[in-house]
């Protein structure tokens, strides 16, 4: 993800890379190939802390591994820059208030790498959600069947204590997504999961990884509506990599992830089913991994420093996509379900 945002960044007219610091020197390699002929006028540091200090950034953008964002952002947050941290923005509920606090006690922009939601096919659906023509929000449901977790430096992301488990790591967009559909805030959480195909074989200095690779997760909001994830690591072979559905006391409408250019918006009332063509924004310069969402994310936080606006994705929004994740790793290893009531989030 730090290279794909040094491409968004390279093909934002409004922008430059001017520094980079990895304290890794294969990292900082990918860095100078995604940075090509710029990369000769693009500063390096091995710390952190002396970029930060450097004189050379207006905001930065982090994009290190998961267990690493707490002390960063710690870091950033004790100066006037500001920041896009890439999710999770930490791997536990308590790092998360931290950070809540400390971002709340400065002007400086912070900003949570939440993407999804500018995704062309998802964006078409939240905005069909908010319309009020599904009428009243009920349900909704994702669908994420997907490939294995790929290969990280000094493989980080294989264990759970360093990415905050794989419900939080990954799933952490689609507990957004569902906060930012129904608007209301979650109360119970109950879920299943495993690990019962990927990495089982895999051992690094004698410890074996413990992510999980499938999992439902249910979550019930103060409002009444359901939502629910459908989870699984080790099926790549299907059409669309995510799906998914809002369905209202009106009508139902339907969103794929890669798409097919459009999404699906039936009505109980008439009948009918209607596809919406969708496309990505022509205001998109690289589409990347991410369908041009990335891009449209840094563009935005961009225009969030120059012009001194609140961002689209906060720190509360951050923190309460890891709170459900969370949650649902507590249901998973308890065989309960668990209630937020039991975080500590005043």
């Amino acid at each position: 993800m730090g290279c794909e945002h040094i491409r968004n960044v390279m093909a934002n007219p409004e922008c430059t890379v001017t520094a980079i610091s990895d304290p890794n020197d294969e990292p900082l390699g990918w860095a100078r190939l995604a940075l090509g002929d710029a990369a000769s006028s693009v500063k390096e540091f091995r710390h952190h802390d002396e970029l930060l200090s450097s004189g050379l950034v207006d905001a930065v953008i982090v994009a290190s591994p998961n267990h690493t964002h707490h002390k960063v952002l710690s870091d950033i947050l004790s100066t006037d820059i500001p920041v896009l941290v890439e999710k999770p923005m930490c791997t536990t509920v308590d790092d998360c208030v931290d950070i809540v606090r400390a971002a709340h006690a400065r002007d400086a922009l912070t900003w949570v790498g939440l993407e999804y939601r500018y995704m062309a096919p998802i964006a078409a659906l939240l905005d069909v959600v908010h319309s009020g023509e599904l009428g009243s929000l009920k349900m909704l449901a994702v669908r994420e069947h997907r490939f294995p977790f790929l290969v990280k430096v000094d493989n980080w992301n294989r264990f759970s204590r360093n990415t905050g488990g794989t419900l939080v790591e990954k799933c952490c967009h689609f507990f957004d997504l569902m906060n930012l559909a129904v608007g209301a805030r979650p109360m119970r959480v109950m879920a299943s999961g495993g690990q019962d195909v990927n990495h089982l074989d895999e051992w690094y200095d004698g410890e074996r990884s413990d992510i999980l690779d499938n999992a439902y997760v249910i979550v019930e909001y103060d409002n009444g509506v359901r939502t629910m994830l459908d989870l699984s690591m080790f099926a790549e072979v299907g059409r669309h990599e995510q799906e998914i559905v809002a369905i209202g006391d009106k009508g139902k409408a339907e969103a794929f992830v890669p798409g097919d250019g459009h999404i699906v918006v039936g009505s109980r009332v008439t009948r009918d089913i209607r596809i919406v063509p969708i496309a990505i924004s022509d205001d998109v310069n690289y589409a990347g991994a991410h369908h041009g969402a990335s891009y449209i994310e840094v563009m935005k936080f961009c225009r969030a420093v120059r012009s001194k606006s609140q961002p689209d994705v906060s720190v509360s929004d951050g923190l309460w996509s890891v709170v459900i994740g969370a949650a649902a790793h507590r249901s998973i290893d308890e065989q309960r379900p668990v209630l937020i009531s039991e975080y500590a989030l005043d």
